[in-house]
């Protein structure tokens, strides 16, 4: 989804100006001469990332066309930012903050200034698209639970109670798409607590009323347990991909072989109970975040020793190379500089076509595989974070190797 962005003023030399500023980022612009027409577009479209309106315009003034436009319970989410070439008294600012305004940019406009106020509004409406349909994907979960319970315990007094808190949770999920900091802080409370309380009740039913039910009572109790601890899971790994986004800039030089070195070390029992070797060849120092380092690679290794074939010992090999960006090559700037790092397999692989969709969230080429299917979409996130990339390549029963590249330099 491209986003849109609603240009405002009465004057066109001032709309090229502020579209030829921005189109390099790749947005939509629909444009408005008048307050009026900006109105008569709201009534079709309201789907716009960002209004950058003039202050004076003839008939509706930018203050008078915000008030309208707030009117409308639609159009509330629209943030506007106003542009004006006089420097209002603070009653005026304040009137502007008071008709919806969520700040002023002054003229002349300044370019690196106004794309990063934008930058900033734009990807708080892309995170807010993805919330949407992440809570969607947990909403759908948490029905499917609640019909488990339902129609397995209905006659339990105890599971009613907790069916009405899952229920609740429901409509809490409904209203999370406002912020994703919301969205972190139900996943993480509101949601953790009743499947606590799940499963401390099925555990009390199974130790103090065991006798008091039959063997398929016993049966649907462990089946909510299971579903309980891959819920709790899921949740997890959610909270983690939705974190990443927010996780502070605390980039630094970090030396990778210690990073994986102590992955490696963290992973001993499973590596020593599949007999694997991970062989890991001297890697550069990169400017990274560390903390986020640890689930990239923790991932990826934990996958190769997960889906490795039966009766044949998983080997890893995990190298690097540097290499310039070939679309790159062509430009006068200097070229950019990548460490590849390569993570390399011979596990079960998969067909080649199912390359790119492995990022995606909740995707599995297994159906009876472990996990949430987070994790590689978490991979993704936080190379993308760090302006980098990831890609996979492998055949069916001979491996697989994941790539993944970040720069040499800081940005």
């Amino acid at each position: 989804m491209i986003p849109k962005i609603l240009l405002v003023d009465d004057r066109e030399d001032n709309l090229l100006s502020i579209e030829t500023i921005l189109e390099t980022d790749g947005y939509r612009f629909v444009k408005a001469s008048s307050g009026r027409e900006v109105l008569k577009i709201l009534l079709a479209e309201y789907d716009f990332a960002l209004i950058l309106m003039d202050v004076k315009m003839p008939n509706l003034d930018g203050f008078e066309t915000a008030s309208l436009i707030y009117e409308r319970e639609k159009l509330r989410h629209i943030p506007i930012i106003f542009i004006t070439a006089n420097h209002y008294g603070e009653e005026n600012v304040f009137k502007g903050y008071r008709a919806g305004a969520v700040d002023y940019i002054y003229k002349p406009i300044n370019p690196a200034l106004l794309r990063a106020k934008v930058a900033v509004f734009v990807d708080l409406y892309k995170k807010n698209h993805r919330l949407v349909a992440q809570e969607q994907k947990l909403v759908a979960i948490n029905k499917s639970l609640q019909m488990e319970i339902k129609e397995r315990m209905a006659s339990e007094e105890q599971v009613t109670e907790l069916n009405r808190q899952l229920l609740k949770n429901i409509d809490r999920l409904e209203s999370a798409n406002n912020e994703l900091d919301t969205f972190a802080f139900m996943a993480s409370h509101d949601l953790q607590a009743p499947l606590r309380k799940i499963r401390i009740f099925s555990d009390r039913l199974l130790s103090e009323s065991s006798s008091q039910l039959d063997d398929d009572g016993k049966m649907y109790l462990k089946r909510i347990q299971l579903i309980c601890v891959g819920m709790q899971e899921l949740i997890d790994d959610i909270l983690k991909f939705s974190k990443i986004s927010g996780e502070n800039d605390l980039f630094e030089q970090v030396d990778m072989n210690q990073v994986l070195e102590e992955l490696v070390s963290e992973m001993d029992t499973t590596v020593t109970e599949k007999k694997a070797k991970i062989l890991i060849d001297p890697l550069p120092s990169l400017f990274v975040n560390r903390s986020l380092m640890r689930p990239l690679f923790s991932n990826l290794i934990g996958n190769a020793l997960k889906y490795s074939r039966k009766e044949v010992a998983p080997i890893i090999q995990i190298r690097s190379e540097n290499n310039t960006d070939a679309k790159d090559e062509n430009r006068k700037e200097t070229p950019s500089r990548f460490c590849r790092i390569f993570i390399e397999d011979n596990g079960l692989g998969f067909e080649q076509k199912y390359a790119e969709q492995i990022f995606e969230m909740f995707r599995r080429l297994r159906s009876n595989a472990d996990g949430t299917g987070i994790g590689l979409a978490l991979c993704k996130r936080i190379v993308e974070k760090h302006n980098g990339f990831i890609s996979a390549r492998s055949k069916v029963n001979e491996g697989s190797t994941f790539i993944v590249s970040l720069p040499l330099l800081p940005a």
